[in-house]
Parts: C-alpha cells; structure tokens; sequence
C-alpha cells in the first residue's frame, strides 16, 4: 500500500512485550487514520463500562496517510483513549515531528495497553520497539524526561512524554511531545501515567513514497498558491501566531472572561498578538512541513519558552481576570513542563475564583490573583492541598460544592476561547462535540468571524444546523488523513481528496471525505451511547442558555439551542433522542459494528 505502512504495534506493558499486527485494508479505506482508526480500534477493543484509569483502557497513537509525507502540515498524530476527564471516546491530536518519524520508523500505529509494574518507556526505531526500565525518570518535569531520553537513546529520536501531572493522574493532564507540542485535552496524560508509561520515543528515517510522485508535485504546487494566497495563512498566523485572535475576537464581543460572566476583557490588547511580537516573542517556530509557522518563542524577564497560544492567553489571563501577559507566559510554560491541559487549568481556577466570590468556597482566591497562577497549577499537578481537587477539572470540582453552574464545560470538558452567545453555531458545536466542550471539532469561527469560506450572520440560527454537520464532518475526516486544521481555513476539501489521491493512488473525491467523515463521527456517537450518554448531555451550561450578555457587541443575546439542535438530530439521521437511526448506520456500513 502507498499512504499507509499497513503495521501497527501493540505494546502490552503487563508482560512487556511487544508485537506487530497487519490490519485488514478495509479499516484503512473507511476510516484512513488518526482519529478515525483511533476511534474504530478504541470501539472494539475497550468495553462498556471500563475505567479510564484501569488496565482495560488504551492508549492508541495513530498516524494517517498523509503523515510524513511533503503534504504540508503532515506531521501530526493522534492519541485516542476513554477519556478520565468526560468518559466519552476521546482523541486529542499533535503537531512536532513525532508523528512523521513513527511513520519514518514504519508504522501506522501503536496501541498501548495493560499496566506495567514499575514505571517503563517505550523505545521505537525502524528495526523494531522496546519497553525499557524508566525508574530513574519518574518524578521528572517534560524537558528533563526529554532530554534523559534522548541522551540514553541517541540523536534522532522525538520524545512523547507526561509530566508529574500525568504521573499524579491529574484528569485534566496531557502528554506532551518534542517538549513543547501537547495531546492537550480529556486527560490522556492520566491514562498514561495510570500505565506507569512514562515515554515513547520515536526514530525513523525511511521516504514516505506516493503512488503519484508527479501528480502530488503538481497538486501540492496548487495547494502551496492557496495557503500563500489567503491572508489568514499568509500573513496573520505567520506574522503574529495565534495569538493574533485576541483583540479580533474582544471587538466582535466573543472574548469570554471573568469564567464567562461578560464577553469582553478591557485589558484585552495588553495580552494581544501586537503586543505579545512587541514584547516577549524571540522568532517564530512551525512544526514539521508546516509553511505557516504559527509557533512563537518568547522570552519574559524571568523565564523563557513556546506559546503562550491564543487559547491558553484566554485561559491563563481573561477567564482569571488576569491582564499580566509575562505572567501568562510563565504560566503557560510552567503548565508544559509540568505537562497539563492550559484550557481547563485556567478554566477550573476561573470556576473556583468566582465560586470563591459567591461564598461557596472558604479560599483566599480572586479574579486578577496574578501571584496565585503558578503555585496553583504547581499544587494541580502534584494533588497538593487545593491543588487535588482542582486536579480533576471544573465539573468534579464545582459538584463537589454545590456550585455545578460555575463549571463552564460540556461533557465534562472545559470550554474554549469563544463565548457562543455571539456565535450561535459555535454554541450547537460546542453542544454536540463528542469529546465535549471543543471548538476544533466544528471551527464555525470560520464562516461566522473570519468569513472563511463565506461570512454568515452569527447572531442567527437559520442554517447552522447543517453548516456545523458539514464541518464536523469534514474536520474529522482531516483529523483521520491527517493534517492541521489551520490548512483547512484557506484550502479546500477537493484538494484534500487530490492529496490522498495522489498519496495512496486510489481515487477519492470530496464526498468520500465527508462520507468517512460522517462515518467517524456516527461510531464516536454510537461509543458514548453505549457508555450511558444520551441527548440529555448535548447542551450548555445554563449561563450561555438563560444570561444574556450584558454589555457589547454580543449585548442581549444568549444561545438559541433547541431549535438547532432539533433541525440538528434530523439532518444527522437521528432520532429525537440523538440516537443514530438503522438507516443511517446501514448507509455508513456500521450495522454489523
């Protein structure tokens, strides 16, 4: 085959040993990768009912056919396991080299399963993979992990580790890979950690061949002029990172802050992409074969590092009332080394400052505490005092005191940079994310903020139920191939399909996307059915339901769920219960799942 490896490993800790498994090509054509082989592997082979934390979950690293390959962005990955945060299936994809050097090594995947007795890594390079004694390591931060590997190891091999917060099985911790790209969400750090799976490390040179060569020069030519052509892609990201969202989004009044109470910060340009360039950003830095380089180095008085992203600026700053950009910076670089998820950190210690200022906590804690960030997260990732229970995420957290509508989460997952009240097809994605509260499985911003591929009104519902299916769809058709999402802002999904075509030499148009896309998203859904979930979990916190913005350009408006999600149920093939009908599992080829 052309595309993929046609091997994956398994790797079971609990008697170490490791094997090679040569999947059948029917997987790889329904569900291409990454995710969608993640999600059909997790289906089959972790049961109802399962603890996230036991020896019966799995950790499954996933490339896809793009992988490795001059694609643009094709160095990504994905890990999928039952998530110890939500409960729900779960993937969570990264960026770096590792990715394309698990394919340079020869192969798809890897699946992890069992639990060693004492703490391991995993060794992997192009004449095989290892499980080797990791006792010194434990206990180490991300970069010490890193650079011990590495030095045991030998030049050439990337690294994916957890921190201490993954070793604590910290719910809301990640594993994080070359030292600074992150599996940032649902808490697969934990699941890692409960393994006593401390790393993997990765080597591998081998050309990853197209079926095509000419035609994939041709098309990656074609591709090349779209990212070039489209400011987004070109100039924004390149110029400023992520980052250069802040004071787009604080204009348009979907900047939440203050955990959610308004939707905009007034000291949002002090943390923007401008000021940020101005001030603490040394270069820039992209990923493997990426040409938009949206990764900023930065430099504070104090400390120095990657980031801090447009999502974790929001959630170590505005959701904490906190205006200080070098101690967000900081912040954010404590939280790598440490290896935790910034988005429900910062949203977990936002739900527990205003829980604190309505009295349901007796803790010395409030909005704009810039001095408690740092020892807060420290206490997270080691479940010191408070710490521990803020481990666990807002949900858990919130429950625990009687103040569950102070957690701004879906699922059990903290919600992203985006306030849906001004942006109502974000607030249906938000809803019915199958991981949670997420902003990347449907990136509505795009049509409803930044005009990509057209603007709509972001203030209506009418329509958004099929424009968020369309996007959920063909976003995780993209998490399967796969390939960041910032490509997709200015290239389309017929490029995507001449890409895989050329790649794999097997014919594929845009509607297969969809269709495999589709696909994916019915077997997430039919996983969290059988794990108990139910159309009752597709909603809002009641804030963003009943609370109407207070002041702004989002003044007055809450979201408008019902309807959407009503048109939304119909237009999938659902019942009203949010169910997959028999019709439409036939017509996906799931009945016999």
């Amino acid at each position: 085959m052309y595309g993929w490896t046609g091997k994956i490993l398994r790797a079971n800790l609990t008697n170490q040993k490791v094997s090679i498994e040569y999947p059948e090509p029917d997987g790889y054509h329904k569900f291409l990768g990454g995710r969608g082989l993640g999600c059909n592997l997790l289906w089959r082979e972790v049961t109802p009912e399962t603890d996230p934390l036991s020896p019966g979950n799995k950790l499954i690293f996933m490339t896809g056919p793009l992988t490795g390959t001059k694609v643009p962005t094709s160095g990504r990955f994905t890990v999928t396991a039952k998530s110890p945060l939500t409960g729900t299936v779960f993937d969570s994809n990264s960026g770096g080299i590792w990715g394309a050097r698990l394919k340079k090594a020869g192969y798809d995947g890897l699946i992890v399963e069992g639990k060693a007795e004492k703490p391991v890594y995993i060794v992997i390079n192009e004449t095989g993979a290892v499980v080797k004694d990791a006792g010194e390591l434990w206990g180490c931060n991300v970069p010490d992990t890193t650079k011990a590997v590495l030095a045991a190891e030998g030049t050439g091999y990337s690294v994916a580790c957890i921190g201490p917060a993954g070793e604590n099985l910290a719910r809301i911790s990640c594993i994080m890979n070359d030292n600074t790209r992150a599996l940032g969400r649902g808490g697969l750090g934990a699941v890692m950690g409960s393994k006593l799976l401390k790393a993997v490390a990765v080597k591998g040179s081998k050309n990853i061949k197209a079926a095509e060569e000419e035609k994939l020069k041709f098309v990656l030519y074609e591709t090349n002029k779209w990212l070039k052509a489209n400011p987004i892609t070109s100039q924004g990201l390149p110029e400023f990172g992520t980052p250069v969202l802040v004071n787009l989004f604080n204009e348009c009044g979907v900047f939440p802050s203050y955990n959610f109470q308004e939707s905009q910060f007034s000291e949002a340009e002090e943390i923007s992409g401008e000021v940020m360039a101005e001030k603490i950003t040394v270069r820039k830095k992209g990923c493997y074969g990426c040409p938009v380089k949206c990764t900023r180095v930065t430099r504070t008085a104090r400390d120095e590092g990657e980031g801090p992203e447009y999502e974790s600026i929001w959630a170590l700053g505005p959701q904490c009332g906190v205006s200080d950009l070098e101690a967000i910076a900081e912040a954010n670089y404590l939280c790598n080394r440490l290896g935790l998820d910034t988005i429900s950190v910062g949203s977990t210690i936002g739900c527990a400052m205003e829980m604190a200022a309505n009295g349901l906590i007796d803790w010395d804690l409030k909005f704009g505490d810039t001095g408690k960030l740092r020892p807060l997260i420290e206490d997270i990732a080691y479940r010191r005092g408070v710490g521990a229970e803020l481990a666990d995420g807002s949900r858990s957290f919130a429950a625990k005191y009687g103040g569950e509508q102070y957690a701004m989460q879906v699922k059990g997952l903290e919600l992203p940079a985006y306030d849906p009240r001004g942006l109502q097809g974000m607030g249906l994605g938000f809803a019915t994310s199958n991981r949670g509260g997420c902003h990347l499985r449907a990136y509505m911003v795009g049509p409803e903020i930044l005009g990509v591929p057209k603007m709509v009104d972001r203030f209506s519902i009418h329509g958004k139920a099929g424009l968020t299916i369309f996007y959920q769809n063909l976003n995780a058709a993209m998490d399967a191939l796969i390939i960041c999402r910032f490509i997709g802002l200015a290239v389309a999904e017929e490029y995507f399909a001449r890409l895989l075509t050329a790649v794999t030499g097997e014919e594929f148009q845009p509607q297969d996307l969809h269709v495999i896309g589709e696909r994916i998203w019915n077997l997430e859904r039919l996983y969290n059915i059988r794990e108990g979930f139910s159309g009752q979990e597709d909603t809002l916190p009641g804030r963003l339901l009943k609370e109407p913005v207070k002041s702004g350009p989002s003044k007055g408006h809450v979201v408008q769920l019902d309807p959407m999600l009503t048109d939304y149920y119909r237009f999938r093939g659902w019942d009203s219960r949010g169910i997959p009908t028999a019709e439409k599992l036939s017509e996906l080829g799931l009945e016999v799942m």
